[in-house]
C-alpha cells in the first residue's frame, strides 16, 4: 500500500513545482523585457539630448570661429594703420581734413555747448540731421556712465554720417577712449591711430598716438610701444602726448 501511494504523493509537488517555476521565469522576463524597454527608451532619450548638445556646441564653435575670424580681421587692420604710422604718417597732411584749432579742440565738454538733457538721455541714439547737434549728443552720453554704450554707437554713427565735419578727429578719438575703458583694446587702438593718419594736424592727434604706444604697452609689446612713444615726442613735441611719452619711456 505504502508503495501504490508514494508516486502520485511525490509527484504532486513536482507538478506544482514545476509550473510555478515557468510562471515565475515568465514574470521574470516580462521584467526583464520591460526593464530593457525602459532602458533603451531612457538610452534613445540620452542620444536625442546629447545630438542636441552636440549641434548646440556646433553652433557655439561656429559663432567664437567667427568673432575669431571678426577680430583677427581687425588686428589686421590695426597693424595697417601702425605700419602706416610707421612709415610717415604726415603724408596724409595735404589730403586730410584740417580744421581750425579752435573748431576740434581737445576735450569734449569745451568744444561746443552741452545738449540739454532730454536730447541726450532719452530713448536710444537718434540723429538729428545736423551734425553740431548729435556731436553735443554723443558727448551728453559719453557723461552718462551708464549709457556708454549708447555713446559708441552715436559715435559710429556720427562718424558715417557726417564724414567732412570738424568734429571727425574727435568723434575717433571718443571711441578710442570709450573703447579702452570698455577693455576692447584692438577697437581702441584703431580709432586712436585714425585719429593720427588721418587727422595729423588734430589738437588730439599727439595724445591718440600716445594711447597707441600705451595699448601697445598693455599688450606686453614693448619694442612697439617704444617706437610709438618716441614717434609722439619727435612728431609733437612740446604737447601733453609728447611729455606722457616721454614719461613712459623714462620707466621702461
Amino acid at each position: 500500500v505504502t508503495g501504490w501511494h508514494s508516486g502520485p504523493l511525490a509527484q504532486a509537488p513536482i507538478s506544482s513545482v514545476g509550473s510555478g517555476s515557468v510562471e515565475d521565469r515568465v514574470t521574470q522576463l516580462e521584467r526583464i523585457s520591460n526593464a530593457h524597454s525602459q532602458l533603451l527608451t531612457q538610452l534613445q532619450q540620452q542620444l536625442s539630448d546629447n545630438q542636441s548638445d552636440i549641434d548646440s556646441l556646433r553652433g557655439q564653435i561656429q559663432e567664437n570661429q567667427y568673432q575669431l575670424n571678426q577680430v583677427m580681421e581687425r588686428q589686421k587692420q590695426i597693424m595697417l594703420q601702425l605700419g602706416s604710422l610707421n612709415n610717415g604718417g604726415a603724408a596724409h597732411n595735404g589730403g586730410a581734413a584740417q580744421p581750425a584749432a579752435g573748431d576740434q579742440s581737445g576735450a569734449a565738454t569745451a568744444a561746443t555747448p552741452a545738449p540739454d538733457a532730454g536730447t541726450a538721455t532719452s530713448g536710444a541714439p537718434v540723429q538729428s540731421g545736423d551734425a553740431n547737434t548729435d556731436y553735443n549728443a554723443a558727448i551728453a552720453l559719453v557723461q552718462d556712465k551708464s549709457r556708454q554704450d549708447d555713446a559708441i554707437v552715436a559715435f559710429q554713427n556720427f562718424i558715417k554720417k557726417y564724414p567732412d565735419s570738424t568734429y571727425q578727429p574727435n568723434a575717433n578719438y571718443w571711441l578710442g577712449q570709450l573703447n579702452y575703458k570698455k577693455g576692447k583694446k584692438d577697437d581702441a587702438a584703431y580709432y586712436f591711430a585714425s585719429v593720427v593718419k588721418n587727422y595729423p594736424k588734430s589738437p588730439k592727434a599727439a595724445d591718440a598716438m600716445y594711447k597707441v604706444g600705451v595699448i601697445m604697452q598693455d599688450k606686453g609689446d614693448t619694442a612697439k610701444a617704444k617706437a610709438v612713444y618716441q614717434q609722439v615726442i619727435n612728431k609733437y613735441p612740446g604737447t601733453d602726448g609728447a611729455k606722457q611719452a616721454q614719461k613712459r619711456l623714462n620707466a621702461m
